[in-house]
């Protein structure tokens, strides 16, 4: 069951067409640093710190509830180049809530957000409510989910995730949440050490 967390087949991908997994580049190697749940004053900061001192531009995948109770660290996030977008209000699964309400809470993280970009809590949607969300914005999955969260993970074992599954156009899912920090302070830097030695290049996804 972990590697079809860590990597979706093919099959998982082709229910949802309609959803960005991957974004290929010919010209050179490139891999998308994305960061889900935040922003929180504990680990968002840092993050950033982090991803300034590397030189790396990420996307911030945004709670709403969390936007509202912390709307510098958001203007921080913009201030500092990264893109981002919408990942409901209160961290809602689409499976297992209502549609409409599900919509609802997307609609009010949205006016606080106001990005194109959406990617629903846990990768878990409803048909329907893909093929509504997708009139409004662009779905964004990924390729890669280093299970930074994970307490049954070693830092170690999230850094290997990144060096085993990593590939060109790779949207990778770190999360700058409480429950992945432990892992996320020792596991980031690392990560972005090995991808920029194996020849990445990393670019914030296109809002």
């Amino acid at each position: 069951m972990a590697k079809l967390i860590e990597q979706p087949p093919l099959l998982y991908r082709l229910l949802f067409p309609e959803a960005i997994w991957r974004l290929r580049r010919k010209e050179r190697k490139v891999v998308y640093l994305t960061f889900d749940d935040g922003p929180i004053p504990q680990v968002t900061p840092w993050v950033l710190d982090e991803l300034d001192k590397q030189g790396v531009k990420a996307t911030f995948f945004l709670v709403g509830d969390n936007v509202r109770k912390y709307p510098e660290l958001f203007e921080e996030i913009k201030r500092k180049g990264h893109s981002y977008g919408n990942h409901t209000m209160h961290h809602l699964q689409g499976f297992k809530v209502r549609s409409i309400t599900y919509m609802r809470d997307i609609t009010e993280a949205d006016r606080l957000i106001d990005s194109p970009l959406f990617r629903p809590p846990h990768g878990l949607i409803r048909w329907s409510q893909a093929r509504a969300i997708k009139k409004r914005y662009n779905i964004v999955m990924y390729d890669l989910v280093t299970r930074d969260y994970s307490k049954r993970l070693s830092h170690e074992a999230v850094l290997a995730n990144v060096k085993k599954y990593a590939r060109n156009g790779s949207i990778i899912v770190f999360h700058d949440s409480l429950k992945a920090e432990d892992n996320l302070r020792i596991a980031l830097p690392q990560a972005i050490e090995w991808l920029k030695s194996e020849g990445y290049e990393f670019l914030p996804l296109p809002m």
